[in-house]
């Protein structure tokens, strides 16, 4: 697709649907990875001027603010905001009906702005309204907050009061339905009815079902079994309704008594995507009876480029904004430029290290950044499995420091135990490695923390990543990655030339012991030497990483992907072609 192309797609309306949106640091309306993709694809919708509108709840406690306490254990508080500071209250209200109440629902509308002036109007939906019940009034406050009983009522929040909250604002022409996760699946309930009703009928027939079908499409982002949200015929029978279950279990034919919701929205799409290559394959596996196509990740260029690496480009680059494919010619920038505009990310790191910490940091060590949510899976003290070794390679090779952040969900205790670990450690080696856990990661963190350190590492068990966009933010500004071959790592890796591998290519994780060696062999002998030895060599790594990563790996085209194969009936992949990819 051209970038004029992809200025004027032929498409109408779309409607985004996600429960978590990261429009901007200070609106806690997001938790991590899932809603950061989510704001940065709005933000790529906008510089190229697609007709979209988006759906999410306020979140009025947001997700939670993250305590750390000197040995690491962590506590929470909400995250109370004001959504009358931040954003605009529509006056237009519409019902839903959950366990046999009505609750009313209000929106308020956020603009996320494109370089060229368009807006796409986010809409938040809100049930603390006088009136509602006193549970109903909390079911927009918290995300992945209470219990399933919660989740559900939030999705019919969600989905039902999505379309038509769209249908009470005017949004009458909507084209296509973009579900980001299945946590708004139940929007296809309200099409079916909503089609039935037009043809002036009660029953639902085939041809109801067609008609969702062609409106709407469908994300997956994890690989994890647990991560789809299920729940008993008898709890949805509770909050929908014995008609409204009736109907769903008719269609789609719920296994052991439980509805999947993934499988709902794979149900009723005609397009389903995963979020990198390696992912789809592992989708397919798991849906095996669903066509499940590519859609790697990417960042919005403009967002999570340094003020640094952003100059460099202008100088460099004039046009990587404008079609950010032109940075691979950040192939020819001069090493010189690279290694000052990078100083100048690290002295700002390093600044907001001592000032939330105390600590202050050595310009001059190799410094590892790792910060994502805090989770099992993640493996966030990888590195700290054999401290000896560890000792013996900073002994050997020279210093090193690392900066952590990333926040554990209040009920995951592996997570938690986790950043112990890594205070534990960080205290027994005290002595030859600087540590620091920074709490309350964030959009403005990231932001800082990134860009700021010398090698990205992440080291998740294989096939558990689904994309990873952490990843893609520090080639932007000149980190390379050191990191498990799983997600979008698996399509952005050239050894030596964008970062370095840990482990092999295979699909699952096989010996703990050799991905470990594979990792302190990679620092030991590669990557330590090379930082402090042949500098000239690490400053082309680090071109390499946003050359070749930084002109794929973002939201511009990716959001042209979803264009021109998602949202234009028609463009497909056939399911063929998925089985042979």
């Amino acid at each position: 697709m051209t970038a004029r192309q992809a200025e004027t797609p032929r498409v109408n309306s779309i409607a985004y649907f996600s429960m978590e949106i990261a429009l901007d640091a200070s609106i806690p309306t997001y938790s991590g990875g899932l809603g950061v993709l989510a704001g940065d694809t709005l933000r790529a919708m906008a510089d190229l001027r697609l007709p979209v509108v988006a759906v999410t709840l306020v979140h009025r406690k947001g997700y939670f603010r993250q305590h750390l306490d000197r040995l690491g254990k962590q506590t929470e508080t909400p995250y109370e905001w004001s959504p009358e500071d931040k954003l605009e209250a529509l006056q237009p209200r519409v019902r839903v009906t959950i366990e046999g109440r009505s609750v009313e629902l209000r929106a308020w509308r956020y603009h996320v702005r494109g370089r060229s002036g368009h807006r796409v109007p986010v809409y938040l939906l809100d049930s603390d309204i006088e009136g509602n019940d006193a549970y109903d009034r909390t079911l927009t406050d918290s995300l992945y907050g209470g219990d399933i009983r919660y989740r559900l009522g939030q999705e019919v929040v969600l989905g039902i009061g999505g379309v038509r909250s769209l249908r009470a604002l005017g949004f009458d022409d909507i084209h296509t339905y973009h579900m980001n996760e299945g946590h708004s699946s139940l929007l296809t309930l309200e099409l079916l009815q909503e089609h039935a009703r037009a043809q002036e009928r009660g029953a639902i027939e085939d041809s109801d079902v067609d008609d969702v079908r062609r409106r709407c499409v469908f994300t997956t982002h994890t690989p994890v079994d647990a991560g789809h949200d299920r729940f008993s015929v008898e709890l949805v029978e509770s909050v929908l309704g014995r008609e409204r279950t009736g109907i769903l279990a008719r269609v789609t034919r719920p296994e052991g008594g439980v509805f999947n919701l993934t499988e709902l929205a794979m149900f009723f799409c005609r397009s389903a995507n995963g979020v990198s290559i390696r992912h789809a394959h592992v989708a397919r596996r798991m849906f095996p009876e669903r066509p499940i196509s590519a859609i790697t990740n990417g960042v919005h260029v403009g967002t999570w480029t340094s003020a640094p690496f952003a100059r460099l480009y202008d100088r460099h680059v004039p046009d990587w904004l404008r079609d950010n494919r032109y940075l691979r010619q950040a192939s020819a920038i001069p090493r010189e430029e690279i290694q000052a505009a990078h100083a100048e990310t690290k002295a700002a790191l390093l600044s907001e290290v001592e000032r939330r910490t105390g600590t202050k940091l050595d310009a001059g060590t190799m410094t590892i950044g790792f910060a994502r949510r805090a989770t099992g899976y993640k493996r966030a003290d990888l590195l700290f499995s054999d401290e000896d070794r560890l000792r013996r390679i900073i002994e050997r090779i020279g210093p090193l420091q690392l900066v952590y952040s990333g926040k554990a969900h209040s009920r995951d205790s592996t997570g938690k135990a986790a950043i112990e670990r890594i205070f534990s450690v960080a205290d027994e080696l005290k002595d030859v490695l600087r540590v620091v856990y920074l709490e309350e990661y964030d959009m403005a963190l990231a932001g800082v923390l990134i860009p700021g350190v010398d090698l990205w590492l992440n080291n998740p068990l294989k096939p558990l990543e689904a994309s990873g966009t952490s990843g893609m933010k520090a080639a932007l500004n000149g980190v390379p990655s050191l990191s498990v071959l799983d997600g979008w790592w698996l399509e952005g890796w050239i050894e030596g030339v964008t970062g370095w591998a840990i482990g092999d290519r295979s699909e699952e994780s096989g010996d703990p012991a050799a991905e470990l060696d594979s990792l302190y062999g990679k620092l030991e002998n590669t990557i330590l030497p090379m930082f402090y030895d042949r500098p000239r060599a690490y400053s082309d790594v680090m071109r390499g990483a946003m050359s070749h990563n930084g002109s794929f790996f973002n939201a511009q085209r990716m959001v042209s992907q979803y264009v021109q194969n998602v949202y234009e009936p028609g463009n497909a992949p056939a399911e063929e072609e998925l089985v042979s990819s």
